[in-house]
C-alpha cells in the first residue's frame, strides 16, 4: 500500500514535466552552476546562493505546469494591469540607484515591476487574440500595439533597456504568432529606421555611448569600452579547447566586468574554448527548438501565441547575450539564460518553461 502510495506521488510530480525540455535545461543550469563557482570561486558562497534560486526557480515552473491554459487565461488580465500600475509606481515613489529608478521599496525587500511584464506581457496579448480570433482585423493589432508600447515606453524611461527590449520583443513574438500581415511588418521596419535619427535624439547620454562604443571599442578602452575590449579578449584567449575549468586568467585576474551575471558568456568561453562553446549553443538550439515543436503541437490559439513567444524570448535573451558579450551589439544588460547569476529573472525564465510544459501536458484537454 505504502509502495502505491509512493508511486502514485512520484507519478503526480513529473506527470506534467515535458521530459526533454527539463533534461535540456538542467544540462545548462549544472554548466551555470559550475561556471559560476569558477567566476566567484573567492566568495563561491555565490554558487550556492544560484543553487537556491535554482530550487525555488523549478517549484515555480512545477505550479505553473500542472495549470491547464485555461487557467493561464484568467491571470492575463489581472496581471498585466498590476504590472503596469507598478510600473507607474515606480516613477511616483521608486528607489533610484545609480541613477535609474526601477524598484519599489517593500520595506523588508525590493521588488523590479518590469520583470512582471516577461510574463505579464505575452499573456495579455495572447489572451486578447484568443478573445478576437474568430474577427481579427488590422484594428486588433494596432490595439495589441498599444498594450505593447505602453509598459515598454514605462520600462525604457526608468532607464533600463534591456528589459524593454526583452518585454518588447516577448509582445511582438505574439503579434507575429497572431498573423501579423507581411505588409504591416514590412512597414514597421521601413517605420522604425526612418525614425532611428529621433530615436537618437532621446536616448541617454550613456546609451549613445554605448552603440558607439559597439563601432570602435578602443576610442574610451577604459570607460565604455573596456567591458567588450576585456569579454572579447577573455573570448579569443580560449582558443579551441580552453584554458580549463578554474584556470581563466582573464577571470581570475578580474578583468572580466561582471563575471558571474552578464558577462559569464566570458567565462564560459575562456574556460571552455571553441568546442565548449559550440556545444552551448547547441544546447540552447535545442531548447529552442523543442519550444517550437510544443508550438506547433498547441491546441488553440492562446496556446500556440504564448508558446511560440516563450520560446523565441529564449532565443532573444541567449542571442542579445552573447551578441553583446562578443562585440557584435551594445551593452544591455540582458543575463545568459539559465546560466547568469540572479534570482528574479532566473525564477521568469523557469515560469516560462511552466508555460511551455503547460502547454505541452495539457494539449488534448483543451483541442477543439
Amino acid at each position: 500500500m505504502f509502495d502505491h502510495l509512493l508511486h502514485r506521488l512520484r507519478e503526480r510530480l513529473v506527470e506534467h514535466l515535458d521530459t526533454p525540455l527539463l533534461l535540456i535545461t538542467l544540462m545548462i543550469m549544472a554548466t551555470g552552476l559550475a561556471t559560476i563557482y569558477s567566476a566567484t570561486y573567492d566568495a563561491n558562497n555565490r554558487a550556492f546562493a544560484q543553487a537556491l534560486n535554482m530550487a525555488v526557480g523549478f517549484v515555480a515552473m512545477w505550479a505553473v505546469a500542472q495549470l491547464p491554459p485555461q487557467k493561464l487565461m484568467r491571470f492575463a488580465v489581472p496581471l498585466y494591469v498590476i504590472g503596469v500600475v507598478l510600473l507607474v509606481l515606480v516613477f511616483i515613489a521608486g528607489v533610484k540607484v545609480n541613477g535609474a529608478r526601477r524598484w519599489l521599496s517593500l520595506g523588508f525587500t525590493r521588488i523590479q515591476p518590469s520583470e512582471i511584464l516577461k510574463i505579464a506581457m505575452p499573456l495579455m496579448l495572447a489572451w486578447y487574440f484568443h478573445k478576437y480570433e474568430a474577427v481579427l482585423r488590422f484594428r486588433h493589432y494596432l490595439i495589441a500595439g498599444v498594450l505593447l508600447l505602453v509598459p515598454f515606453g514605462l520600462i525604457a524611461k526608468q532607464p533600463d533597456l534591456g528589459t524593454a527590449i526583452l518585454v518588447g520583443a516577448a509582445g511582438f513574438y505574439v503579434i507575429f504568432f497572431a498573423g501579423l500581415p507581411w505588409k504591416v511588418l514590412l512597414g514597421m521596419i521601413v517605420g522604425v529606421g526612418a525614425a532611428a535619427p529621433f530615436v537618437w535624439t532621446i536616448l541617454h547620454d550613456y546609451q549613445r555611448k554605448r552603440i558607439l562604443t559597439l563601432i570602435d571599442p578602443t576610442t574610451d578602452p577604459l570607460g565604455a569600452g573596456y567591458h567588450i575590449i576585456q569579454s572579447t579578449i577573455a573570448i579569443g584567449s580560449g582558443g579551441p579547447f580552453g584554458k580549463g575549468w578554474l584556470q581563466g586568467t582573464q577571470t581570475h585576474l578580474e578583468f572580466i566586468p561582471e563575471r558571474h551575471t552578464d558577462f559569464i558568456f566570458a567565462v564560459f568561453s575562456e574556460e571552455r574554448g571553441l568546442i565548449g562553446t559550440s556545444i552551448l549553443v547547441v544546447l540552447y538550439l535545442l531548447l529552442i527548438a523543442r519550444g517550437l515543436m510544443i508550438t506547433a503541437n498547441a491546441s488553440t490559439l492562446f496556446a500556440r501565441v504564448l508558446a511560440g513567444s516563450v520560446t523565441l524570448s529564449f532565443f532573444t535573451y541567449a542571442f542579445v547575450n552573447m551578441g553583446m558579450v562578443s562585440g557584435i551589439l551594445p551593452v544591455v544588460g540582458v543575463p545568459l539564460p539559465f546560466m547568469s547569476y540572479g534570482g528574479t529573472a532566473l525564477v521568469t525564465l523557469f515560469l516560462g518553461l511552466g508555460v511551455l510544459m503547460s502547454i505541452q501536458s495539457h494539449r488534448m484537454l483543451v483541442k477543439k
